[in-house]
């Protein structure tokens, strides 16, 4: 009983940190910002909801599966958005920059 509320709770939290990440991707301004919501909520939503699917398989060979997939999506998607950035940048897509911003550094 314990273990499906856990589990359930997992999978509800992951599938909100989704929903934040597309809310963050749709409301950001540039290329870089977008890029930043959706590596960083893409890999947390992936480990919430593997995590519940884990809990609700059990030990066995599912969740040994899930295990695998897990860590195969912790090392390629980080790296994934890190190569979509550093290709953007040599392309010349520079991040959009508040000039407001950038007047107040200079006072300082």
């Amino acid at each position: 009983m314990i273990i499906d509320i856990l589990s359930w709770l997992l999978l509800v939290s992951g599938g909100l940190v989704g929903i934040v990440g597309a809310v963050g991707i749709h409301r950001f301004p540039d290329f870089y910002s977008r890029q930043h919501a959706a590596g960083i909520t893409d890999t947390l939503c992936a480990m919430l909801i593997l995590l519940g699917l884990v809990l609700q398989a059990g030990l066995n060979l599912a969740a040994f599966k899930l295990v695998l997939i897990f860590m195969f999506l912790f090392f390629t998607s980080p790296t994934t958005s890190h190569a979509l950035a550093n290709a953007a940048r040599h392309s010349g897509l520079k991040p959009e920059v508040d000039s407001t911003t950038i007047e107040d550094r200079s006072r300082d």
